[in-house]
């Protein structure tokens, strides 16, 4: 996206996920009704590389061209201030600027995966102006000295209900899998299947795996093409994803590690169950879900499944909207008009 003229902010979009897009557009759009002027630089997607260490440079070296191309657009009108989205798109940064991130690779990329981008996360989440984690979980896996100073303000993603709750809720339990692995969808799967042969439940009882298609599940080794109860769908358009939600009496997941869980809080907010098991990570709905009802909480997937198909608490939906409040389109905007533009303006 272009500027006709002076842009008080830029942002510097790395958009690797579904997740990063709406949480970039959420932000060019509350800052703007702030007052501000935003352009954004997108960064284009790289060839799939076979490790995650190769990944991060290509993401980051293509954060890196699109900054240095929206900034060359901007010359006569050098922006107030940049917000890179993401430690990986600042890594190879052309210019400082404030750092949002879910989840910093400190907590995300272990061991040999984040070798040389640890390092460099720690010096640029040093140089940084100003932090803009998504969550208080996400700044404590950051470096120590991340958080000295007075210079982070947590800035949640918002979260709004997406439709009218149906009255009726024709599918029993509804999944996202896109990186099926990192979101346990073999546990997922077997949960499923013991709850079913458990319940003796019948054909038209489902659940949906969103986010990926069978065919890209088979290349994660995972085989459910022509399984009864469970229809897999791809990817959708949000709107159809959320709709088919909003259908859903259970959202089940089982995510290995859980960098902020986008997916289980428009769950929530569209009036689902929420099922998980315990995960690490800034996990931001899982402390919600346990105040809701902590039996749906639990390593034993298959047995809180089966709870909340079978023995749900009444007044759930309400009480998860009402624990919703602080991440809702409104409080988001609150927060970038009276802590955020002030900061980054400065």
């Amino acid at each position: 996206m272009g500027a006709a003229g002076p842009v008080d902010v830029l942002i510097v979009s790395l958009g690797s996920t579904a997740g990063l897009r709406s949480a970039d557009e959420q932000l060019q759009d509350s800052l703007q009704r702030g007052g501000a002027s935003v352009a954004i630089a997108r960064a284009q997607a790289p060839a799939q590389l076979p490790t995650l260490m190769l990944t991060d440079l290509g993401w980051a070296r293509a954060a890196r061209t699109a900054a240095r191309a929206m900034l060359a657009e901007l010359e006569r009108f050098p922006p107030r201030a940049i917000v890179y989205s993401s430690t990986t798109a600042a890594l190879l940064w052309p210019r400082p600027g404030a750092i949002r991130f879910d989840a910093p690779s400190a907590g995300n990329r272990p061991g040999r995966h984040g070798l040389w981008q640890r390092p460099l996360e720690r010096r640029r989440l040093g140089q940084a102006p100003l932090l803009l984690p998504w969550s208080e979980g996400g700044l404590r896996e950051a470096p120590a000295p991340a958080g000295s100073g007075g210079r982070a303000l947590v800035l949640p993603v918002s979260v709004e209900r997406s439709g009218p709750l149906e009255p009726v809720r024709d599918i029993a339990a509804i999944t996202y899998a896109a990186n099926p692995a990192k979101k346990g969808l073999d546990r997922v799967l077997a949960a499923w299947r013991r709850v079913r042969a458990e319940r003796r439940s019948g054909p038209s009882e489902e659940l949906v795996v969103a986010g990926a298609s069978a065919q890209e599940l088979l290349r994660a080794g995972v085989e459910v093409d022509g399984e009864e109860g469970v229809r897999v769908i791809g990817a959708l358009a949000r709107e159809e994803y959320r709709a088919l939600v909003r259908r859903a009496r259970v959202f089940v997941c089982a995510p290995r590690r859980e960098d902020y869980g986008i997916a289980q809080l428009e769950a929530l907010a569209d009036g689902c169950l929420l099922v998980s098991t315990p995960a690490p990570g800034p996990y931001v709905a899982l402390p919600i879900a346990l105040e809701l009802d902590p039996r749906l909480i639990d390593d034993d997937l298959a047995g809180a499944l089966r709870l909340a198909l079978d023995d749900p608490l009444d007044g759930y939906a309400t009480r998860a909207r009402d624990a919703l409040a602080p991440f809702t389109g409104e409080a988001l905007d609150r927060l970038v008009a009276r802590e955020l533009l002030p900061r980054l303006l400065a």
